[in-house]
């Protein structure tokens, strides 16, 4: 270990505590990780307790001029949260607390490292709770659903992360700590928060998150569909929307992944069927009774381009030897295609990266884009040249560079390392797909 890396693990132990820095290969394993497939090792794993914490944390990684990444949970699929140039992880696990409750303005003032599900539980006495719910919210904290505008089942309704957070606490990467937003609404001048959530730790590290809690409803109600071919569950979608009715969450699953579902979990679902719709609808009791009759009595009629897109998903999969299952958000278009592939193959490996990006890349030919409420992060950055112009790249990172100006603040996420902004280039193998330390 070169003495500048023992001087500067020395310096984060007098801030920390030795039980506050990991260093040791070992050690640092568990953070090369998240729920995507990609891996990157850092140098240092730092658990901050507090913003002075932070502060001085920020302050140290400038001095010897070594990245900086935050982390929740790693439960992220893009590799957002993975030290891609090494460095500093900061994991917000011991910046836990809940700070402030202001339940008649229906406001609360959080840690990044509050579980999501945990705020709802700490309210959902006085009949409130916080709206955003990714699949993951058993274990997600608020800090990585600000950082990557996280959405879930009921976006459709409520929205993703962003509609649900007015005000924020950062450092930026130099070390100041400034707050953008509060707990109105609305503020004048520029929508700071606006900008953060979603930036994927590019810009600052939050230490503070202020939310909107909303009412739970009166009544809730859950249907399920039953289909004999996917397009009609998805034509289905859009005939519910035409008769004014928003649920409150509508997935759907396709008969591959149903069966697979039903051999875990038992639940009694339909193994035969092609499709299933699993919508909720809440509200007052009266009108939740009336759109359930409603979504019962639909019919199909081919308006949306889901059905087109499932088709090309499945014909992309099968000419790269690739099974595709799909779940995902229909009331919103939010797919999420899954490829079954062997990871420790790195030829499969090579194949599945090529389905995903032909996938995208279809995606994008309908309409669509690059992401729905996972980031973009280190999985998908060479890609964004598909969607943006060099002149929107351009615009993108000098916005970056005015908050970041040393690019030490979570580098190589978000865009493409290619000479200019509007090159594509491919994903590099890793050594093993399952090596440690290797970025995929």
């Amino acid at each position: 270990m070169a003495t500048s890396d023992k001087k500067l693990i020395r310096e984060l132990e007098q801030i920390l505590g030795k039980q506050g820095v990991l260093y040791q290969p070992q050690d640092l394993m568990l953070y090369e990780y998240d729920g995507s497939v990609e891996h990157a090792r850092p140098d240092y794993v730092v658990f901050p307790r507090s913003t002075r914490d932070v502060v001085e944390i920020v302050r140290l990684a400038n001095r010897y001029q070594v990245p900086m990444v935050g982390r929740g949970a790693g439960t992220g699929l893009s590799g957002g949260a993975l030290a891609r140039q090494g460095g500093i992880v900061l994991v917000f696990s011991r910046m836990n607390r809940i700070l402030e409750l202001d339940l008649e303005n229906q406001r609360a003032v959080v840690q990044p490292g509050v579980v999501n599900l945990d705020l709802t539980r700490a309210v959902e006495h006085a009949g409130l709770y916080f709206a955003p719910d990714p699949s993951s919210q058993k274990s997600c904290t608020i800090g990585g659903n600000v950082a990557e505008n996280a959405g879930g089942p009921h976006t459709l309704a409520y929205g993703v992360t962003a509609n649900h957070v007015t005000g924020l606490e950062l450092v930026l990467p130099e070390g100041d700590v400034i707050r953008v937003g509060g707990k109105t609404v609305e503020a004048p001048g520029y929508d700071l928060p606006g900008l953060l959530v979603g930036s994927e730790g590019t810009l600052a590290i939050i230490t503070e998150i202020t939310v909107k809690l909303s009412r739970l409803p009166e009544a809730v109600k859950t249907l399920l569909g039953v289909y004999d071919s996917v397009d009609d569950a998805t034509e289905t979608v859009v005939e519910i929307t035409a008769r004014g009715i928003t649920p409150a969450a509508c997935e759907m699953l396709d008969g591959w992944t149903l069966r697979a579902v039903e051999d875990y979990v038992h639940a009694g679902f339909p193994r035969d069927s092609a499709a299933v719709l699993l919508l909720e609808v809440e509200g007052l009791r009266e009108a939740v009774e009336v759109h359930a009759a409603e979504i019962s009595d639909v019919g199909v009629i081919p308006r949306t381009k889901l059905p087109a897109t499932l088709r090309r998903i499945d014909e992309i999969g099968k000419s790269f030897g690739f099974q595709v299952g799909n779940i995902f958000h229909a009331g919103d278009g939010n797919l999420h295609p899954i490829i079954l592939f062997d990871q420790r193959d790195l030829e499969q490996f090579a194949r599945a990266v090529a389905t995903a990006n032909e996938i995208m890349k279809f995606c994008l030919e309908m309409g669509g884009a690059l992401t729905g409420e996972h980031g973009v992060g280190m999985e998908k950055n060479e890609l964004m040249p598909l969607m943006f112009t060099p002149a929107d790249l351009d615009l993108m990172q000098r916005v970056r560079g005015a908050f970041n100006p040393s690019g030490l603040l979570n580098p190589g996420k978000l865009f493409p390392f290619g000479k200019g902004c509007g090159e594509i280039r491919v994903r590099p193998m890793p050594v093993s797909a399952n090596a440690p330390g290797v970025s995929a």
